[in-house]
């Protein structure tokens, strides 16, 4: 745990993720990434130079035996407030519409959920879970399905609704993830998504996986391109300090 919270403050460091008073709200799905995201800010938010708070917000979609109440001990454990909302996302997608590729119009009305909840909530600051790993396989998944060089940015303001993305686990790898929430006892909440796992995502991962058996500094060159190319947002020489 001490690793991660090093990698993450230097990530929210590198690329000022962080602002004195901001008020950081934590998308969390009952997934390894956000409950580590959490947990990790948490604990940074005592011993970080600047002043910052954290709470933790989770859209509850209807999906099947998903328990969210080990959750809300975790937060309780932290002292982070709370908050639980109810979206028939998946009576709207999977019951009502039936759609053949769900992903999409799913990550649609997450998006604008979560949007609504922070706007009515006053959070201008929103952490997520992605990781390293996901920064190299979203970078192939632009590479392989849409022909162009692209990733998520370290750091992303959304105009149309004033909210600020940040990533702060992007230093941290999956595997070290997988181990530390484990290591923690983390309630992660398994994912009843009928498509779980049946993803282009999974795909990439895959593929990855199957090359890093020829070329095992493979993830670690994706990423360094990405930040020495660099991509737009993930230039930390330039930014505004």
């Amino acid at each position: 745990m001490q690793r991660i919270l090093g990698l993450v403050r230097a990530c929210v460091s590198d690329y000022n993720m962080i602002d004195p008073g901001d008020r950081i709200a934590v998308g969390v799905s009952g997934g390894k990434d956000s409950l580590l995201t959490l947990t990790a800010l948490a604990r940074l938010q005592k011993f970080y130079p600047v002043p910052f708070t954290v709470e933790a917000i989770t859209l509850e979609m209807g999906m099947p035996d998903m328990d969210f109440a080990p959750v809300a001990a975790l937060c309780d454990r932290l002292g982070v407030p709370y908050t639980r909302i109810s979206v028939p996302v998946y009576d709207i997608v999977f019951q009502d519409r039936q759609e053949k590729n769900p992903c999409s119009l799913c990550a649609k009305l997450r998006r604008g959920s979560l949007n609504t909840a922070l706007t009515e909530r006053g959070i201008r600051k929103i952490a997520l879970g992605h990781h390293y790993d996901d920064a190299v396989e979203t970078l192939l998944m632009n590479l392989l399905f849409e022909g162009r060089i692209g990733c998520f940015q370290p750091v992303t303001y959304l105009d149309r609704t004033g909210v600020t993305q940040i990533r702060p686990l992007l230093y941290c790898h999956e595997e070290d993830i997988r181990r530390v929430v484990a290591r923690e006892q983390l309630p992660v909440v398994k994912n009843t998504c009928p498509r779980d796992g049946h993803s282009r995502r999974q795909e990439v991962k895959e593929l990855l996986t199957e090359l890093e058996g020829r070329y095992p500094d493979l993830k670690q060159k994706l990423f360094g391109a990405m930040e020495r190319y660099p991509l737009y947002g993930w230039d930390k020489e330039h930014l505004e300090r």
